[in-house]
């Protein structure tokens, strides 16, 4: 190779040779030559028959028959566009472009010759500078298969050559290191596979079907679709159509289809393999499906029939972008059947046209003996003349077009800008040298210009065009024919979130709602609930379970839900998380009327009777108990009844600390006017005994000071509490999660309960005091009146200790001004009733004489 590169490249006078080949494989093929030849393979024949393999003579050649009228026009396209260049002054000037084309016969062994017949050249191989002979072929356009051309392509890579496909769209040949020299002006199948996730997405479709030919293009389209559907959505089946039309098989994934619940179906396959299938799909009547057709079957006249319509109406294809070649449709048309050796593909076209046999005068000019009707083309409607649909036929002219730029551009540059840094003139006698590809494959990634269409062509750093798409549906034209709207497109450089275009209003859907179809597994979750994954299924199969309690989930298909902040809790309906309900005992709840209204009426109560009491403060019945002590236990009990209005309302820092301390303060100077009342009671009865004094210890003063005394016990105790931990207002979350519970913190336990200690000490030891002198002789008998109240004062107040612990949120507070309010109520009402009662109602008995008798009778 060395010395062959600097053979080529020095400026020495070379002699010139030429090789002969020893053997030449028969082709059906077109011909023709140029300063600069152009290769071609294409399928023109769809079936084939295999000559003899016994290995004991030379094989013979291919038979190619079933002549697709489609795939001819393909050629004449590539035709088409080199005349079309070659008269083009200003592309290529000077130099004329010749080609040379083969049909594969859709046989990869045929496409293999084809590629090997193009490398080697026509007849014979050029090995000089300066050599004579037919130049050999400067690059390659096909193969339309993507099997073939991976295949093709790692040969022509060897000799650098390129390989511009207008129809393999395997995602695999972007792969660079690979395939070095493949380009294609059709898009993979990676942008294919992007195509039909836009579509699915657009739709919602999570749970579909995939269907493949068993082939690179239908395999490794089908790959990438799995890898970038797992992201969002499942694959209820997947299936392998076979290459060989198995029925077992084609059965097989019919059942599958009918068993499936995935109303949306994706195909990847060319049309020869899915036509089993769909005839399959017909006889069984399957209907209901939506199917995703790609770009190799979308628009197939065959396929898209009014038998087929009733199961494949309403299908949605990618489809190739359509072009529009202005003077092909005239092109076409001015064929006239010419013979020469090696052009035959014309005349197996003219035969197959009109279904005869063509024998040939000297000058190569037709003589028509078994055929009828007219050779003129122009009569006939055919697929060969329509060019209603150009997209196949576009991507060849798109090819030609490439290849004259980047030659045009290679041979426009100046001394040394090439890769090899060769000169302008010398490249028209040199082409033949393979290492001179790679001056064309330069030029060929660099290429980036508008054809006559408007269209940008160019190629990516894979060697892959830009991918555009038409979107395709199958539609019934005033029911009788079926015809291929385009009803979008997809244009990959229109950018994220731009690239799909859809137009909703013209698509058909074959459906009896004719509306779009749903094809999910498991409906979405609304917001407020969540996916449970059902054991074994798909992620795409879930049940809708509800959030939990303070917990809420605001999007569809959520597979979590979100915890609510501390202040806040979710909603009824689980979607929104609100400000938690803030609880207390407030003065417009029901409860803290009604504990009001109470509270006041015993403070209006006990003030009534010290109104009572100091208007009757003369009478014997008021000296007789005491006067001043009690007017000091009905001052203390108004405030007793008040300071449970503390408890009443939003708790605030003075609140929280106030009202324990007047709630134990209050409680302490009642407890203790009823035991200095209770010990005077039982030292005045030891004073009626004869030589017994002790009265002056229990004066007045003695009085006052024992309950200013006690009481100031009970201040310490709350000033020592309120000093070392106050109590303070809190949000209680603990007892309802989804209620804020705003209450006073007790602060310090040992504080509360010696402050409730204490004036459960007095109480006891008054309870105790009075119980001992219930029987005592006594006006009224007022030790037994305290016995009473003492007695309910301490039964509220042992019962209020387990109903305080177990009650929840405001009904604790509730519970505490429950046993204020009572155990006031019991002192007042057990000591003050009597005396209210012969006060107000039996005044006649409120007499010092009436007094005197009472206790002459008791004596």
């Amino acid at each position: 190779m060395f010395y062959f590169t600097i053979f080529a490249l020095s400026d020495f006078e070379v002699v010139k040779s030429t090789c002969r080949m020893m053997e030449n494989f028969e082709l059906n093929g077109l011909y023709k030559d140029g300063d600069i030849m152009l290769g071609g393979i294409f399928a023109v024949n769809f079936k084939t028959s295999m000559p003899d393999q016994s290995f004991r003579a030379k094989p013979e050649k291919w038979n190619c028959t079933s002549f697709d009228f489609s795939g001819f026009q393909l050629t004449q396209t590539m035709i088409f566009a080199i005349e079309e260049i070659n008269r083009d002054q200003s592309l290529l000037p000077n130099i004329t472009l010749g080609y040379k084309i083969y049909d594969n016969c859709v046989k990869l062994p045929v496409a293999l010759r084809a590629a090997v017949s193009l490398i080697s050249g026509h007849n014979s191989i050029s090995t000089g500078y300066g050599c004579t002979g037919p130049p050999p072929v400067l690059a390659v356009i096909g193969d339309p298969g993507s099997t073939h051309s991976i295949v093709i392509s790692r040969i022509l890579s060897l000799f650098q050559m390129p390989l511009v496909s207008y129809y393999a769209t395997c995602s695999c040949l972007s792969n660079k290191q690979e395939y070095p020299t493949f380009f294609r002006t059709i898009p993979s199948d990676t942008f294919q596979v992007k195509a039909v996730i836009q579509i699915i997405k657009h739709y919602g479709w999570t749970w579909v079907g995939a269907i493949a030919s068993d082939d690179d293009y239908g395999q490794n389209a089908v790959k990438t679709f799995h890898e970038e559907f797992s992201n969002f959505g499942c694959i209820s089946f997947l299936e392998t159509i076979p290459k060989i039309n198995e029925k077992d098989k084609v059965l097989q994934i019919v059942n599958t289809i009918k068993q499936s619940t995935a109303k949306v179906i994706i195909v990847f396959s060319s049309e020869a393999d899915i036509t089993s299938l769909v005839r399959e799909v017909v006889l069984q009547n399957i209907t209901g499906r939506q199917w995703i057709a790609s770009e190799a079957w979308s628009t197939s006249p065959v396929l898209a029939s009014m038998e087929n319509f009733n199961s494949f109406g309403g299908t949605i294809g990618i489809a190739i972008r359509r072009g529009n070649i202005k003077g092909l449709e005239n092109f076409l048309l001015q064929l006239k059947p010419k013979y020469e050796s090696n052009n035959n593909l014309l005349i197996q076209f003219w035969e197959s046209l009109f279904g005869c046999k063509f024998s040939f005068n000297s000058t190569s000019v037709p003589v028509k003996k078994a055929c009828t009707g007219l050779e003129d083309i122009r009569s006939m409607k055919t697929a060969f003349n329509d060019v209603s649909e150009l997209r196949a036929s576009y991507n060849v002219y798109k090819a030609v077009h490439a290849l004259a730029e980047a030659l045009n551009n290679l041979m426009t540059c100046e001394k040394g800008e090439g890769p090899n840094k060769i000169h302008k003139q010398q490249y028209v006698s040199i082409f033949q040298h393979f290492l001179y590809y790679l001056e064309v494959l330069h030029y060929l990634k660099e290429i980036n210009f508008t054809n006559h269409l408007g269209e940008r062509v160019a190629f990516d750093k894979n060697g892959d065009a830009i991918a555009i798409y038409d979107i395709m549906n199958w539609q019934l034209k005033d029911n009788e024919t079926v015809f291929i709207k385009t009803v979008g497109v997809f244009d990959e450089s229109a950018g994220p979130g731009n690239e799909l275009l859809l137009l909703e209003d013209t698509i058909f859907w074959n459906f009896e709602s004719k509306t779009i179809p749903t094809s999910v597994c498991s409906i979405k979750c609304p917001p407020g609930k969540r996916k449970a994954l059902r054991k074994g299924e798909p992620i795409c199969c879930y049940d809708c379970v509800l959030c939990a309690d303070g917990e809420i989930s605001n999007q569809t298909d959520s597979s979590e839900c979100i915890k609510c902040l501390p202040d806040y809790w979710s909603n009824s309906d689980r979607n929104q998380c609100v400000m938690k309900e803030v609880e207390f005992l407030s003065y417009e709840d029901v409860m803290g009327i009604i504990l009001t209204t109470i509270a006041l009426i015993g403070a209006s109560l006990s003030v009534g009777v010290l109104g009572i009491f100091i208007h009757h403060r003369n009478t014997p019945v008021v000296k007789a108990n005491n006067a001043e002590l009690s007017f000091l236990l009905l001052v203390s009990l108004t405030f007793c009844f008040l300071c449970s209005l503390c408890f009443i309302g939003k708790p605030s820092d003075l609140t929280c600390m106030l009202r324990h301390v007047i709630f134990g303060i209050s409680f302490s100077f009642s407890v203790s006017c009823i035991l200095v009342k209770t010990i005077v009671v039982i030292m005045a009865f030891k004073a009626t005994l004869p030589g017994n004094n002790i009265m002056k210890w229990f004066g007045v003063a003695q009085q006052r000071s024992t309950v200013i005394l006690f009481t100031f016990i009970q201040s310490v105790v709350c000033t020592v509490w309120l000093t070392i931990s106050p109590s303070v207002p809190i949000k209680n979350m603990n007892h309802q999660n989804s209620k804020v519970i705003l209450e006073c913190a007790i602060g310090s336990m040992t504080g509360f309960s010696f402050l409730l200690g204490y004036i459960f000490l007095l109480s006891v030891v008054c309870f105790l005091l009075a119980f001992l002198a219930r029987n005592l002789p006594d006006t009224f008998n007022e030790a037994r009146f305290i016995t009473f109240s003492m007695l309910i004062f301490c039964a509220v107040w042992v019962a209020f200790i387990p109903a305080y612990v177990s009650t929840p949120g405001k009904y604790t507070v509730a519970v505490e001004v429950f046993a204020i309010i009572t155990s006031s109520f019991g002192i007042l009402f057990s000591i003050f009733t009597p005396k209210c009662y012969i006060i107000l109602l039996k005044p006649d008995k409120n007499t010092k004489k009436s007094l005197l008798e009472w206790k002459k009778d008791i004596k």
